[in-house]
């Protein structure tokens, strides 16, 4: 299922950030007018009424509620990058392998593994994005050139030894291109941004209540922690999906080992 922040991810890094700090700085100011136009008599007095000793207890958990989201992108971060690394140099060794079979076979494996890289690249890389890539559809070039690695005749040692490493480094690159496109489904979903918001939401209307006696420390201490606030949520939102946004994860291993 793609991901309720999507349309952020094809932003420019300057374009996300304008719009997170614009929302963020938009709701904070309806609740300091609200919250003021409130503070007058006995909601006043109700509101000067709490106890400054809530808020801190309120931006742990905030702080809480971020860090394991920000565990979780860097962490779907890192296995799609060691997912495109595993594949590059699966591939690697295929193309260097395949050398011990001159002529017909290791010109026809060259291609079979630069037709792979190609359509990974033009093909799957933008549909990882967008996340609609699926395992249904195999690696025709892949599965192509299994059949041709098992067909090999070796005549040597060498050869057989050769042989057997090519088909290990081909099933390693189909695995490796599995994990990538399992990778590439991961988001924070909808009950996760749900949390995080109503948690800051809370917490700003919290401090305004602190803070309704003195309009000025309000929107002061509310400027602060809705700056805060946006940081957090850019930081995830940018690194959200791993091959999408202004940090995605790149084929440029890939196209490093075509042949």
């Amino acid at each position: 299922m793609a991901s309720i922040t999507g349309w952020l991810h094809d932003l420019p890094l300057a374009g996300l950030a304008l719009v997170v700090f614009s929302l963020t700085f938009l709701v904070t100011a309806v609740v300091y007018v609200v919250v003021t136009r409130l503070a007058v008599g006995r909601w006043g007095e109700a509101f000067k009424g709490l106890s400054p000793g809530m808020l801190p207890p309120m931006g742990l958990l905030f702080g809480l509620i971020v860090g394991f989201l920000a565990a979780q992108v860097w962490t779907d971060a890192g296995r799609a990058q060691d997912a495109v690394d595993r594949e590059a140099s699966a591939l690697r060794s295929v193309v260097l392998l395949v050398q011990a079979f001159p002529g017909e076979p290791e010109t026809h494996m060259d291609a079979l593994v630069r037709r792979h890289i190609r359509t990974a690249v033009d093909d799957e890389w933008p549909e990882m994005a967008h996340q609609r890539a699926t395992l249904t559809v195999v690696s025709a070039p892949l599965a192509e050139a299994l059949q041709l690695a098992v067909g090999l005749s070796p005549g040597t040692d060498g050869q057989r030894a050769a042989q057997r490493e090519i088909l290990t480094s081909l099933q390693s690159a189909l695995d490796a291109r599995r994990q990538r496109i399992i990778v590439s489904e991961s988001s924070v979903n909808w009950v996760k941004w749900f949390g995080v918001i109503l948690v800051a939401l809370l917490t700003l209307i919290a401090i305004a209540f602190v803070h309704s006696g003195n309009r000025l420390t309000a929107a002061l201490a509310l400027g602060l922690f809705s700056a805060a606030v946006a940081a957090s949520l850019m930081l995830i939102v940018a690194q959200e999906s791993p091959f999408s946004g202004p940090f995605a994860v790149k084929p440029d291993v890939l196209v490093q080992v075509e042949p």
